[in-house]
């Protein structure tokens, strides 16, 4: 984007013509449009595809003629085998025609080009395919995996799948990005071409999109009055949408002796994607971090509700670590609306991974915390850890709901149009070799060298961790939209290419609250103080001594401010922007939108 342009001159759409030849089929050379036009996110909205897709099923192949097998098709947001409902469907479908259930998944490096996923969730949807492979196989059901290079195909190929495989119902958990809607509209019209069944559910949400609505019938786009309606609905509703779906059936075992069955058996997860590899080191660093499985989230889980943060255990440790400090009276989730906000208290359960690739289901966290304290109604109240952390989870279903509703915001749009005229600083600039790179404010922002502790702290553990601290999310995307006035999307984008728990509508509705053009947002003139926020979020100055070793030497008092002679003198930068000054812009031009 140029600088003292608007957003819209560089988001106009440019005809591209798809081939399928090799060099086009590379991640590398897969070159998506980021940013629709007004027009196209317009188009979206007044036709969402969430509709259009449940009509297209209901329109689909209600009584199809029994076929050989089932097949239930795994998605990156189901990664489990329990209390997965897609899953569940399929088996008891399976189970009543006395047929195999047969598990597939699609790897598909153009759709992860074009979401910006993370090697690392990437990576992390591997290993935990890995420990799914061996789960379904003690069950006798194969998963297999196949590769589309071209994502335009990949319907006709699915249904060409299922058609070899002889199947006649297919099962999935629906995927609520514009894209994998539509993909799935088509899949639907060519399964329905083929007496094929396609049958579809909710199962990201607790409550799922396109049931609570407004007064005057339309869908929220303030989350307190949404959570007002989601708590009475949920606790009036518990075994509607808290019901454990369990596991699935076993196979009979002569599956494996299948002329068409037993070799999928022999199926194997790969160990990398073209152009989502990792360095050994990283990749070893994420299995420590993030372990896989079902097993490794429902221990991260009960840690969470049973043990005490523990500050030793900040940046790369490992969350099964032994010796934790068990405690139901002081645990995490017990104090977790006291601790929330403190990043150097490390209080936070650490599951947004596990629940954005669906490793757990977002009821089994409900549940288990409804177990733990013995409740019969859901506690989402603002006094108590509890309720703050189910609150949370209701953040998750209100930007899900967000997607759906406005199609747009998942098409590089604005929530408030009018803000797709602000004008935003250079993100990119020409290198001496002539090659654009990213600007030099960027480049410090990503780097952690901004000059501001609080900042550079979160950006050094977003880059080691492949996560961050909810505070510290906002806290520098904050920084990047109003104190460098750079586009929320450069930092949208960057953000899911390093998150091992990206997801769009939580990472697009957290960027879009903090440049003020989403739903629900803070006020274009709140901009955040990142010294005042820094004494806030890690009182103590010990998140920044992790991650910022240079001021380790630092008191409390300095280190969320040092002077320019002691950074000169520890080696860490100066700030690279003045904050009132920077605050000033950020104010002038959020409010004369289209002004420099």
């Amino acid at each position: 984007m140029t600088k003292r342009q608007r957003s819209d001159t560089a988001s106009c759409p440019v005809k591209r013509i798809r081939t399928t030849s090799a060099a086009q089929t590379s991640p590398s050379t897969f070159n998506p449009i980021k940013i629709a036009t007004a027009e196209a996110g317009e188009a979206a909205n007044e036709n969402p595809p969430l509709p259009v897709l449940l009509k297209s099923v209901e329109d689909g192949v209600r009584e199809p003629v029994k076929g050989e097998c089932v097949v239930y098709w795994m998605r990156m947001a189901d990664l489990r085998v329990a209390d997965n409902r897609a899953l569940s469907l399929a088996s008891a479908q399976a189970l009543k025609d006395s047929i195999p259930l047969i598990v597939i998944f699609i790897f598909s490096p153009q759709d992860y080009v074009a979401h910006d996923r993370s090697a690392r969730r990437i990576d992390f949807t591997l290993r935990n395919l890995r420990v799914l492979h061996r789960s379904l196989g003690e069950l006798d059901i194969p998963l297999h995996t196949v590769t589309v290079n071209v994502r335009r195909e990949l319907p006709l190929q699915v249904v060409e799948l299922l058609t070899s495989l002889r199947c006649t119902n297919l099962f999935a958990n629906i995927e609520y990005e514009v894209d994998e809607l539509r993909r799935d509209i088509k899949v639907c019209a060519l399964a329905k071409d083929k007496g094929i069944k396609f049958a579809v559910s909710h199962d990201k949400c607790i409550i799922e999109p396109g049931v609570l609505f407004t007064n005057s019938n339309t869908s929220f786009a303030v989350y307190g009055a949404y959570h007002r309606k989601w708590k009475p609905l949920l606790n009036g509703n518990l075994k509607k949408y808290l019901g454990n779906n369990g596991k699935p059936h076993r196979n009979h075992n002569s599956v494996r002796q299948s002329a068409r069955f037993g070799p999928l058996f022999a199926c194997t997860i790969p160990t990398f994607i073209e152009g989502f590899e990792l360095q050994d080191s990283d990749k070893e660093s994420m299995e420590l971090v993030w372990p896989a499985g079902e097993a490794a989230a429902a221990e991260i889980l009960r840690r969470f509700i049973n043990t005490r943060g523990d500050p030793e255990l900040l940046g790369a440790s490992n969350p099964l670590a032994p010796n934790v400090m068990e405690s139901v009276n002081m645990s995490r989730m017990k104090t977790y609306n006291y601790f929330r906000d403190r990043a150097g208290s490390n209080s936070t359960s650490r599951l947004s991974p596990y629940l954005s690739a669906g490793v757990i289901s977002i009821r089994e966290c409900l549940r288990a915390t409804m177990r733990a304290t013995n409740a019969t109604a859901v506690d989402a109240t603002r006094e108590t850890g509890l309720g703050r952390w189910n609150q949370e989870l209701a953040w998750r279903d209100f930007y899900t709901n967000v997607l759906a509703s406005w199609p747009r915001v998942g098409m590089g749009r604005p929530w408030l149009e009018k803000y797709s005229e602000v004008v935003w600083e250079d993100a990119e600039e020409v290198g001496e070799d002539g090659q654009l790179r990213d600007s030099k404010e960027l480049q410090a922002w990503k780097d952690g060298m901004t000059g501001y502790p609080i900042v550079d702290s979160g950006m050094r553990c977003l880059k080691q961790m492949g996560w961050l601290h909810n505070r510290l999310r906002m806290i520098t995307a904050m920084f990047l939209t109003k104190h460098l006035m750079i586009d929320w999307r450069v930092g949208e984008r960057h953000y899911m290419k390093m998150l091992i728990d990206g997801d769009l509508a939580s990472n697009n509705g957290g960027w879009q609250w903090c440049a003020s053009t989403g739903v629900d947002p803070c006020p274009y003139f709140r901009i955040f103080n990142p010294w005042t926020q820094s004494a806030k979020a890690d009182e103590t100055g010990v998140f920044i001594r992790h991650f910022v070793p240079e001021l380790r030497s630092l008191k409390t008092k300095d280190i969320h401010h040092p002077s320019i002679e002691t950074a000169d003198a520890l080696g860490y930068p100066r700030p690279i922007v003045d904050h009132a000054e920077a605050r000033k812009r950020a104010l002038r031009r959020l409010k004369n939108i289209g002004e420099a």
